[in-house]
């Protein structure tokens, strides 16, 4: 397949080592097990997946002819993270199928919404699931909120996977080596994530729906263990709680590494959370006055629930407070929910969307090529751009990356549209579904549903893997396979 087994070594032993790890994941949501009647079946829907991941982690392992200290670099980490997130997306979709709630096609659109902590779903009434099922749907969010592949390398990979971190969409160390960065990463991860379903135990919840709503909202993710999400609670107290919650899942380990450490002078540089903070009054304002008398009753309910909304939207976790398919005669609201999901939380968080850091990075280049314009030809210009506790200067490869995310972003919006429109919704049901799955953000207008169009799914599916891993890692990945590919045939011929 490769023109060299060596070459692609590392990737084997890495992706082997993954599914091995993920093995033990599977057995996780049997501490449920007892909750249910058939105990039975409950084992076989996650154990069979079990060892089906160790089986062929041990035979992928096998094929590697890697020694231990190849460093990944980061052509071979797109292609790792490509392959380890499809894996892990395909065996997390088999509990499903084995309990026999969904066929494959649904099961890979639940998988893919949890592993991209989207949070759209197939399951019209979730409360009637076994607690192992939604347990899994809430544990497999909050795994791939953090980076499944950031999490398993804190373990097994440790400082030879620079590559693997970048690739997986983390450009930032916040630790001088890579192992220390990622267990960083993992213990604020459980920490807040502690916290969380101790605050909503509190709130009045019960320990299971606290655990499950933190994990998700942590993870930015925003399955829910109620059929109405958040509206079944109707508690201010939990939407206060699950807001700060969104919102801390919304800001870049680098940024919550500088806090914990203390660093005032970088966290005040930091412009991704004033950004955010911005866009959550503004939006706010908007839908709460446009929206009085029309999905609103009171000033008081516009207010309470347009926060939720927007906050929910911006930070791309996509829980509710109310029903959006009454939005469809709310243009405004619908086109701030847009906008909002397409433009996403901090980089390097459990968020999707373009990332506020590259929209800080646009208007930099912006205010920078204003002042090139009306300084004299002979001027330097420097503009600064922090990023946690990092400070860079505006170079031109930045800018590129950022108008080239946001343009594949654009592009790959209007293209998903007109593919749903084809199957008969209106413009504004697919510019909505469309970007909440391409932004990881899970709030429907009602076209999500397990009798939908099987093309709308996948292309939804699609939309929500392409848009977690932004595009480029996947198009990077596949392109270095094909072209070594092209190399092994061309040298054979």
């Amino acid at each position: 397949m490769i023109s060299s087994m060596h070459e692609y070594g590392v990737v084997f032993r890495t992706v082997g080592r993954l599914l091995v790890f993920f093995s033990l994941v599977l057995l996780v949501p049997l501490v449920w097990i007892f909750e249910e009647t058939s105990v039975t079946h409950c084992l076989i829907s996650f154990v069979l997946p079990s060892l089906i991941s160790l089986t062929i982690g041990l035979i992928v392992s096998r094929l590697s002819k890697a020694e231990k200290e190849e460093v990944i670099t980061v052509k071979e980490g797109a292609v790792i993270v490509t392959f380890s997130w499809a894996s892990a997306v395909v065996i997390s979709a088999l509990p499903y199928i084995i309990y026999g709630l969904l066929n494959f096609s649904q099961a890979i659109f639940e998988a893919t919404s949890g592993w991209t902590t989207t949070g759209l779903t197939m399951f019209q009434d979730v409360e009637g699931l076994p607690k192992p099922i939604l347990f899994w749907r809430s544990f497999t969010q909050y795994l791939g909120g953090a980076g499944f592949a950031v999490i398993m390398m804190s373990t097994i990979i440790g400082p030879t996977g620079l590559g693997f971190y970048q690739a997986e969409g983390r450009v930032d160390n916040i630790a001088p080596n890579i192992r220390h960065s990622t267990r960083l990463i993992v213990t604020y991860y459980l920490l807040y994530a502690l916290f969380g379903t101790i605050a909503l135990k509190f709130a009045g919840l019960s320990f299971f729906d606290a655990l499950n709503h933190s994990f998700t909202a942590l993870a930015t993710g925003g399955f829910s263990t109620k059929n109405n999400s958040i509206a079944s609670f109707n508690k201010l107290s939990v939407e206060l709680i699950l807001m700060f919650l969104m919102f801390l899942g919304s800001m870049g380990f680098g940024i919550h590494h500088t806090f914990w450490s203390r660093d005032w002078h970088a966290l005040k540089k930091n412009s991704e959370p004033k950004q955010m903070l911005v866009l959550i009054f503004l939006g706010t304002v908007c839908v709460s006055l446009a929206g009085v008398g029309k999905v609103f009753s009171t000033p008081a309910d516009a207010l309470r629930h347009s926060l939720f909304q927007i906050i929910s939207a911006l930070t791309g976790t996509g829980f509710s407070t109310v029903d959006l398919t009454s939005w469809l005669f709310f243009p405004t609201g619908l086109f701030v929910l847009i906008v909002l999901m397409l433009l996403g939380g901090c980089m390097d968080s459990t968020s999707g969307g373009i990332k506020q850091y590259r929209l800080s990075v646009l208007i930099k280049a912006f205010k920078i090529s204003l002042r090139r314009f009306l300084l004299p030809k002979s001027s330097v210009v420097y503009v600064e751009i922090w990023k946690g506790s990092t400070k860079k200067y505006l170079d031109p490869q930045l800018i590129k990356e950022a108008f080239l995310t946001s343009a594949v972003y654009v592009i790959s919006h209007a293209l998903g549209t007109i593919i749903l429109t084809l199957f008969g919704y209106t413009l504004e049901e697919a510019m909505f579904e469309f970007a909440s799955a391409l932004a990881g953000v899970g709030l429907s207008c009602g076209i999500t549903s397990s009798t939908m169009p099987l093309g709308a799914m996948w292309t939804l599916t699609i939309g929500m893997f392409m848009g977690r891993l932004e595009f480029l890692v996947v198009v990077y990945a596949l392109a270095k396979i094909f072209s070594n590919l092209f190399r092994s045939f061309s040298e054979k011929a």
